[in-house]
């Protein structure tokens, strides 16, 4: 068993650019960090013998990105007729605009001041454009207006930052909610078991090829932090910062900020159910 095999999800190695799926191929943004991983991933999803492709998360305002985006796009014999957002944080998002305006495109969010153009995203919606396939699937926790697409020719689901290809995310407190998250893994889960999703496209990090493995990996981690902010509440550390030291003193400092949004995600909900 590979190193990658062993992690949860299976992470396909290699370069993260390029062909994924057969109707997947991902141009990573230049957006590096502690938070984004590798950088933001930029999909542009089309049928085989279609001219027409959809973007998902232009990601970053950087030009030069949004430039090779189309340049990929053009390689393929594809041209850009639609920009979908996963959610509108701006590793994501913050380059739809000026994408937009190169492309001709609308963009299309769950959140209305993210869209550009009359329509926006809900549950139950799917995109056809070129022949394509892909279902509209709801998914909030990391962020209210967070959205995955379900791509099921490849078998595959683009999932944003709802699950990364590397690690585990931020549930985005006061946004965010741990609840709803806790909802959308298991709506995902639902994917990979009734629909045959085996592949996960993420936000950032690498393609995993066991979608259901990860999805399972995600919710017994944040049962198992849940237990441990609910064992730290009692034995006293009642702020959240007192929380993140016990119980993230495994995890670089430097992520501590985001460790204390989920902190304060994590409270919130153990409140709401009354276990604290």
């Amino acid at each position: 068993m590979t190193e990658a095999a062993a992690l949860p999800g299976q992470p396909r190695g290699g370069v993260l650019s390029g062909p994924a799926t057969a109707r997947a191929i991902n141009v990573l943004a230049p957006n590096p960090s502690a938070m984004t991983l590798d950088g933001t991933n930029t999909w542009i999803v089309a049928e085989p013998d279609s001219d027409l492709a959809v973007v998902i998360d232009p990601g970053p305002l950087d030009d030069a990105h949004l430039h090779a985006v189309m340049d990929v796009a053009e390689k393929a014999g594809k041209r850009v007729a639609l920009t979908l957002l996963t959610h509108g944080h701006p590793d994501h998002a913050e380059g739809a605009g000026r994408f937009a305006e190169l492309t001709g495109t609308k963009v299309r969010a769950l959140d209305p001041a993210l869209r550009l153009g009359d329509e926006g995203l809900a549950a139950g919606d799917v995109i056809t454009t070129g022949g394509l396939e892909l279902r509209v699937v709801p998914t909030p926790g990391h962020t209210a207006d967070s959205l995955c697409f379900h791509l099921p020719a490849d078998q595959a689901v683009l999932t944003g930052d709802t699950v990364l290809g590397r690690g585990t995310t931020v549930v985005a407190h006061p946004d965010g909610r741990l609840g709803d998250y806790l909802d959308s893994l298991r709506r995902l889960r639902s994917l990979t078991v009734d629909d045959g999703v085996h592949t996960v496209l993420p936000g950032h990090g690498p393609v995993l090829e066991d979608a259901q493995g990860v999805v399972e990996f995600y919710l017994a981690h944040r049962a198992g932090r849940l237990a441990q902010v609910e064992t730290a509440v009692e034995n006293g550390y009642v702020s959240a910062p007192d929380v993140v030291t016990h119980v993230y003193a495994d995890v670089d400092r430097s992520l501590w900020p985001a460790a204390e949004l989920s902190v304060r995600a994590q409270l919130e909900y153990l409140r709401e159910h009354g276990l604290i």
